[in-house]
């Protein structure tokens, strides 16, 4: 809610209310945990090729998963699919009890007997621990009891009489808590059985209003334990397949679910009795309803009867129709998707013209094509493009994607817009500047902001004028979570895909495109990914633009100020939602950042009602200069006209361009 409140103030109280809508009404992918066999594999990935079966981790319930090659591990031949299906929940439990660090003969307790704490108790017998279990239902005590531990039924002082029995008054060595539940009770619990010194281990959803005293009498030490492992919520391993060297970290994610596998394959463990209910994947529904009714379920799989055929066709979404020409196919079906463009291209007067749907994710493109109305979803970005009813693409898929896809689709024939950035190197540059020469197709970058109703109106004062100007464009760009893509380095960073947002709307504004671009960042991580820069961009009529992007401001603080003085005038625009012309404030001028003007100029231009920029100068020279931002700030001396700049020690780095 905090959140939501501070985006009103600065954004508006009608875009917050959209983003929120659409935000909750994205659909949530169920299930990280399950078996399969390898259809098609990466060149890199270690031991995985196709045929083999293999369990994986952290990808939803499909006939079909895209799944990390370091959350994917072959199944030893004795391991039933049952069994196999466990692999990441048994990480889970496996990470928990490696976190506690007991030897062989040391004295453990569960503290829930769930699957994940079943499966804790089960691991630690197989390492030679000694066991108990305790929960507050019988049949999970027993179930325990039956797997070789000692399970009881939790009745406070009685139970702590028979821990301290069994553990000849010392006391337990660690505690594993494996509860979900909002209560501060099973850790409180679990400092009156703990020996001196001993190691209580969270692994699940528990509350934690703890008593100091209880922890500092005995010295008990705390931890958690993260999901599968070392490894895991970490950007290098998952998606990149960046392994860890095994001399430096023994256990990581992947090779806990090799341990899992190993054991139950050497038959000291077995889990397929833990299986409460099995549904086939098309009572899905009906699987769910059991673990919110039954009292006694515990392990719910999902079975797939048959590999499911791969099949190419699109996914009929609502009966087709003729739709007027032009006629469109979108590309990326994410949140700016979403919550931003598809209503401003609505309002542009493309709702009718819409016709198919492609993204990465099959299921944001269906949600996103049952909440607008568009009749298609198609498997790929090559079936969008081959289909002869779509005259116009718009791209909005990862920035690593966008200058290969408008490659693509200009050869394809077809009209493009595509979000900034345009390219995020200079040779996918000039091969977007090949291709766009070589096909008569229009192109289109989401460089939005010159078309805002404010910026219009700014331009049109400054040309009552002459002479250079200077412009001055603060952002205050909010900080990012760490798993944000925009950190990841295939996608460019900040500079590349939001700076040069801002270097084209102060190059509009200008006139023309930079001749010199400095750049000095914050010196914090990799160059190519600053996120607090200063920018200072020279004009060959004498203009200058700053531009000074911060991640560092309040929340409360409006995100976008950009200052124009020179030719006889100042004008101010605030966030566009107020502007200020020689001092006084005009109303008149409508706020927005100018998405629905922009895309209602691509369909007067594809429909052949205004003239288009050929040549599209404004928006590579953009993309250039965000490009030399990143060679300054790496330290790299590019320019187009090849004049190699100096830099001045300990002072910023720049990067010459020419116009």
């Amino acid at each position: 809610m905090r959140q939501v409140v501070n985006k009103a103030r600065t954004g508006g109280v009608r875009s917050t209310l959209a983003a929120v809508r659409s935000r909750l009404d994205e659909d949530m992918p169920l299930g990280y945990s399950a078996a399969g066999v390898v259809v098609a594999a990466g060149a890199a990935s270690d031991g995985i090729r196709p045929g083999t079966r293999v369990a994986t981790a952290s990808v939803g319930h499909a006939e079909y998963q895209a799944v990390p090659s370091l959350l994917t591990v072959p199944v030893p031949e004795p391991v039933s699919d049952q069994a196999a299906a466990f692999g990441a929940v048994a990480a889970i439990a496996l990470q928990g009890l490696r976190q506690a660090e007991v030897g062989v003969g040391g004295s453990i307790a569960v503290v829930g007997l769930g699957l994940v704490g079943q499966l804790t108790v089960r691991l630690a017998l197989a390492s030679g621990l000694n066991v108990i279990g305790i929960d507050l239902r019988d049949w999970t005590a027993e179930l325990a009891t039956r797997g070789g531990a000692v399970g009881l039924v939790e009745s406070g002082a009685a139970t702590t009489e028979q821990i301290m029995e069994l553990t000849r008054g010392q006391g337990l060595d660690a505690i594993l808590i494996t509860a979900a539940t909002p209560s501060s009770e099973p850790v409180a619990r679990s400092t009156e059985i703990a020996r001196d010194r001993a190691r209580l281990v969270v692994v699940g959803d528990v509350g934690l209003e703890l008593d100091r005293r209880r922890f500092y009498e005995r010295e008990l030490d705390l931890r958690f334990a993260r999901s599968y492992g070392p490894g895991r919520h970490d950007r290098a391993y998952e998606e990149w397949g960046v392994d860890y060297p095994i001399g430096h970290v023994r256990w990581t994610a992947r090779r806990n679910m090799e341990a899992y596998l190993d054991l139950v394959a050497s038959g000291r463990l077995t889990v397929d009795d833990l299986v409460t209910h099995v549904f086939p994947v098309e009572r899905a529904t009906a699987a769910y309803e059991v673990l919110a009714s039954d009292p006694r379920s515990l392990a719910v799989q999902l079975s797939y009867s048959a590999p499911a055929e791969q099949d190419r066709r699109p996914i009929a979404i609502r009966p087709r129709h003729r739709s007027p020409s032009p006629r469109a196919g979108l590309i990326g079906a994410g949140n700016y998707a979403r919550a931003t463009f598809l209503p401003a291209l609505k309002a542009a007067g493309w709702a009718d013209g819409l016709v198919a749907v492609t993204s990465a994710k099959g299921l944001s493109a269906r949600h996103v094509a049952e909440r607008n109305g568009i009749a298609l979803v198609v498997p790929t970005v090559e079936d969008l493009l081959a289909r002869e009813d779509i005259d116009m693409v718009f791209i909005l898929s990862r920035h690593d994607s966008h200058a290969d896809f408008v490659v693509q689709a200009l050869d394809a024939g077809k009209h493009v817009f595509v979000e900034k950035p345009l390219a995020l190197t200079q040779d996918e540059l000039d091969e977007v500047r090949d291709a766009y020469g070589r096909n008569s197709g229009h192109l289109f970058v989401g460089f939005n902001r010159r078309y805002a109703p404010m910026s219009r109106q700014a331009k049109r004062v400054l040309a009552t004028g002459s002479g250079p100007v200077s412009v001055a464009y603060r952002v205050n760009a909010g900080t990012l979570p760490d798993a944000h893509w925009y950190h990841d380095r295939r996608q460019g960073g900040r500079v590349r895909g939001e700076v040069c947002h801002f270097i084209d709307l102060a190059s509009w504004l200008v006139g023309e495109q930079p001749r010199v671009v400095h750049a000095y960042g914050s010196g914090r991580g990799e160059p190519g990914l600053e996120e607090d820069v200063s920018v200072l961009l020279g004009y060959p009529d004498g203009s200058t633009a700053t531009i000074t992007y911060c991640t560092g401001g309040h929340q409360r603080t409006p995100k976008e100020r950009v200052e124009i003085l020179g030719r006889g005038h100042t004008v101010v625009i605030d966030d566009f939602q107020r502007l200020e012309i020689d001092g006084r404030e005009v109303k008149r001028i409508p706020a927005g950042k100018g998405h629905q003007h922009l895309l209602s100029h691509v369909r007067a231009a594809v429909e052949g009602n205004t003239p288009d920029e050929r040549g599209l100068e404004a928006s590579f020279g953009a993309t250039e200069a965000a490009l030399s931002v990143v060679a300054a700030l790496t330290g790299g001396q590019e320019s187009l006209s090849r004049v190699p700049t100096q830099p001045d020690a300990g002072t910023s780095v720049s990067a010459g361009l020419s116009s």
